[in-house]
């Protein structure tokens, strides 16, 4: 019976200990982009993103957890404009601000995770004027720390993040094209 112990606990470590190594041979840095075209001008487009009250109305992020507590500080909107939520395990809680509001092209966020994981990065919305409509990005970048590439042994963020994005970007093509 203690052999059977002794070869479990020796799987166990060496399952533990690939998971570990795959998870160091991860990138160091997380970047998430998607992008595409509508049909209206960048001076439509850029209200909706530079107003944190707005994303209710396109953010998919909004609709995960209609329970989520939001806390809206600092500027109105653009520049030093805030938001703050906690919600579910779906949402977690975190916090951006405006650093960035270059109108009508251009937006960065400061975004910070705290829960369920802590993570730090970047958001970046820039939509520049193409044929009669505008090219919308938005990416995400910043380091991944363990934890994160831990995570991506598991699950692709580029595909699980990518979907939220394309989501955001589908509703204000929507909300603008009408």
């Amino acid at each position: 019976m203690s052999e059977v112990l002794v070869i479990i606990a020796v799987i166990l470590a060496i399952a533990i200990a690939a998971v570990l190594i795959l998870a160091a041979t991860k990138p160091g840095t997380l970047r998430v982009q998607r992008s595409t075209s509508i049909k209206a001008p960048p001076e439509g487009i850029f209200p909706l993103i530079s107003d944190f009250h707005q994303w209710l109305s396109w953010s998919p992020y909004e609709q995960k957890d209609p329970a989520m507590k939001r806390t809206y500080s600092g500027a109105e909107r653009g520049k030093g404009a805030v938001y703050a939520w906690a919600g579910d395990k779906n949402v977690g809680s975190g916090r951006m601000e405006i650093l960035e509001a270059s109108a009508p092209q251009k937006i960065v966020i400061k975004l910070d995770f705290f829960t369920p994981f802590e993570g730090h990065n970047t958001a970046e919305f820039t939509m520049l004027p193409q044929g009669d409509g505008t090219h919308v990005t938005w990416l995400m970048h910043g380091p991944a720390n363990f934890m994160s590439r831990l995570i991506q042994v598991f699950m692709n963020l580029d595909s699980m993040i990518g979907k939220d994005f394309e989501a955001g970007l589908a509703n204000l093509k929507k909300l603008t094209e009408k």
